[in-house]
């Protein structure tokens, strides 16, 4: 219910004092009127009583006259009574009756109607005095009669003689003085009754004529006052139609009041607000949950126990974005800024005002310096790796970014329809993602690492939904060309860094037979597992001999980065990696399985300081990364001193991913376990982060085992140690 504006009395008090005297003038003739005629009934009553007093003297001297003929009639008989009741009855009324008149007192008609007398004048006053003297004379013989009229024992007829020789002698006095006494009386209320006329036609004129004046100074007042306030509205709408901001009122249902200015149509895409309710606008085009905040804050705003400062902070429509739902393709999305303010009505919120301004410029140029600034940082990080690395790892870096992203675009040409075919596009692809986030990780390129992540976060929804199609494939062309973009410009900066610095050969990638010996997993009679070893990474590697303290420091502080991140403790040992002659043609395959091997030895492997005193260890965990020659083979080993693998463990979450029902878990062997532990998807880390929980590390290993035809062995002992031996031909 809309709240009723303050009224300022001052400006009308003219009409309320206008109006309560005009309603005093029609009150006071009411009044008079009522007063009139209560006067007039009493002067009407008057007449009645003199005229029933001359009535019943006429009728006492009459049954007088009848009793002296009738004297000596049997007094019991019908005739005597009647008489004698009427004269005494007319006697008693005559007495009270001459009382009242003069006196002005109370009188009760026949029917029990009582009446109060008005006062009379002078010449009434002497006609019923004189009335009363002869009454006085002639009313004592007659109850001296009527004492012992009915009494046949007692002789009245003295009695009876002397009362009507009075009444002889009074009945013409008595009728004069009372006929005198009526005509006094009717001509007295008859002039009242004129001048009561008078005075009520003169009332009414009066009325008539200040009502004449009431209304011609209220509609003159009426047309200043709409002039007044059609000049105001008139400002106000020029305001209106000029600012550049969007105002309106919400009242406490959040209706938008009938004002507001001609740019909130445009603002907000709607040609009709006036009475629309403010949540019914917005719906549809901000979210449904702020929305729900927008109501609960507007509610707020009318408590006035809330401080409109504190609450002001809470304002959901603070830069929120309006989705365009209207059918007009050429409206974008904008940015709008909601203010909220109180409007008061003396110490009442009334209603708020709203101020609404399009962001939408100031946002996007916001969202392109923060851009720009990303990519300066971007920049930053790359040129801070660029002259802290080895610039042969950064060539090799870019080389293989670039043959990962072709691998995958190559991957997402291939046709395929059939479910099986797209999960194997979206296993390679993943397996690809995984590996170049790993390298970018390790390089400390958090912009390639970010995008790798995301990409990875779509890899694994398409991963859980069940049923795939081409389409759900499309939006990694996006990731793809950011990682493409992310690699020249590290190629850029590093030509401008190292102009005269000689380019770094190119890794050789051996083509792969599909003929080549599959791997093998072997495992021995203790081997365990932290279950799903799902690592990140990939390092560069190089060989050459002024390269080989740079290889080997880098592998160090990348397991102490990854170590700082978990919480762990680790030292990295190795006395034969600079020793290894290693093929170009296994160079990047070493080097990834080594970089995933030394990240899950981290993060899977190493306990916590805390669990390794618990269990009597040492608080740094020791990782062996060796890399051995073995006649026409190449061999890399990585050890670490960690929990070892817990099988129980591998079962529990297979049984819990439905992978495996509980019995069926509780009957598989060890190489069983070890299959799960090496396939796509499957980690016993509950949250994925940068380091691992993908399910996709081992899976990698695998894969590139088997690509070169190789062996994986994996030897473990429950809470002593985890080793993976990789065995790869050289040929």
């Amino acid at each position: 219910m809309a709240t009723v504006p303050n009224v300022d009395n001052k400006r009308y008090q003219g009409l309320i004092i206008s109006i309560a005297l005009f309603l005093s003038l029609i009150g006071a003739l009411l009044a008079f009127t009522f007063y009139t005629s209560n006067l007039l009934e009493r002067n009407t009553a008057l007449i009645d009583q003199t005229n029933q007093v001359a009535n019943s003297a006429q009728a006492v001297i009459k049954d007088l006259f009848d009793l002296d003929s009738s004297y000596g009639e049997d007094t019991k008989s019908p005739h005597i009574q009647r008489a004698l009741s009427r004269l005494e009855q007319n006697t008693t009324l005559i007495t009270t009756s001459i009382a009242a008149i003069e006196q002005g007192g109370t009188i009760t008609d026949e029917e029990g109607n009582s009446y109060d007398l008005p006062k009379i004048d002078s010449n009434a006053q002497t006609n019923i005095a004189a009335a009363n003297e002869q009454w006085k004379a002639l009313e004592p013989k007659i109850q001296a009669y009527l004492k012992d009229a009915d009494n046949v024992m007692v002789p009245s007829a003295d009695e009876l003689t002397q009362a009507v020789e009075q009444a002889k002698t009074s009945s013409l006095f008595i009728n004069d003085s009372l006929d005198s006494l009526t005509k006094d009386v009717f001509n007295s209320a008859e002039r009242q009754a004129t001048t009561i006329r008078l005075i009520q036609v003169l009332g009414v004129i009066a009325i008539f004529t200040y009502f004449l004046i009431f209304v011609f100074f209220f509609v003159r007042r009426l047309r200043e006052t709409d002039a007044e306030a059609l000049a105001a509205r008139q400002e106000t709408q020029e305001i209106m139609e000029t600012v550049n901001t969007g105002l309106f009122l919400l009242d406490k249902d959040l209706n938008i009041g009938q004002q507001h200015s001609r740019a909130l149509n445009n603002i907000i895409g709607s040609d009709r607000l006036a009475g629309e309710n403010f949540t019914n606008v917005l719906r549809g085009r901000i979210s449904d949950k702020d929305l729900k905040t927008t109501q609960q804050f507007i509610e707020q705003l009318y408590n006035p126990r809330v401080k409109e400062k504190l609450v002001d902070s809470l304002n959901p429509l603070n830069k929120v974005m309006l989705h365009n739902i209207s059918d007009n393709k050429n409206l974008d999305n904008r940015f709008l800024d909601f203010k909220f303010s109180r409007v008061y009505d003396n110490k009442d919120i009334a209603r708020i005002l709203v101020n609404v301004n399009d962001v939408s410029d100031a946002v996007y140029l916001e969202q392109r310096l923060e851009k720009e600034r990303s990519q300066n940082d971007m920049q930053i990080e790359m040129l801070t790796t660029i002259l802290n690395v080895n610039p042969k790892i950064i060539n090799e870096f870019i080389d293989n970014t670039q043959a990962h992203i072709e691998k995958m675009n190559n991957i997402l040409k291939n046709p395929g329809s059939s479910q099986y075919e797209l999960e194997g596009k979206l296993k390679a692809i993943y397996r690809e993602m995984h590996s170049l986030k790993g390298e970018a990780s390790a390089l400390k390129l958090h912009s390639f690492t970010k995008i790798a992540s995301d990409a990875e976060d779509k890899l694994h929804a398409l991963q859980n939904q069940g049923q795939l199609s081409g389409n759900d494939f499309l939006p990694l062309a996006v990731h793809l060309d950011d990682l493409l973009s992310l690699s020249n410009t590290i190629a850029t900066l590093g030509e401008r860094i190292n102009r005269s610095a000689p380019a770094a050969s190119k890794a050789a990638v051996a083509p792969v037979s599909t003929n080549e010996k599959p791997a093998t997993l072997s495992t021995q009679p203790k081997q365990t597992s932290m279950g799903g070893f799902n690592t990140d990474g990939g390092l560069d590697i190089d060989l050459d001999n002024e390269a080989d303290d740079d290889a080997l420091s880098f592998y160090n502080e990348f397991a102490h980065e990854i170590a700082a991140r978990q919480g762990k403790q680790v030292q990295l040992n190795s006395k034969t990696l600079t020793q290894a002659n290693i093929p170009a043609h296994l160079a990047k395959p070493i080097k990834d399985i080594s970089i995933q091997l030394l990240r899950n030895a981290v993060v899977h492997g190493v306990e916590t300081p805390s669990v390794r005193q618990a269990a009597g260890k040492a608080d740094t965990g020791t990782i062996d990364l060796e890399v051995q020659e073995n006649g026409s083979d190449i061999m890399l080993i990585v050890q670490d001193d960690g929990q070892g693998i817990d099988y129980d463990s591998i079962r529990n979450k297979l049984s819990k991913e439905g992978r495996f029902s509980t019995e069926e878990a509780s009957q598989l062997s060890q190489g069983d376990l070890l299959k799960q532990l090496f396939s796509s998807g499957f980690s016993t880390k509950e949250h994925a982060d940068e380091d691992g929980g993908r399910g996709v590390g081992l899976d990698i290993i695998k894969a590139q085992v088997k690509e070169y035809g190789g062996k994986l062995n994996v030897n473990s002992e429950l809470g002593q140690m985890t080793r993976f031996m990789i065995t790869l031909p050289k040929a």
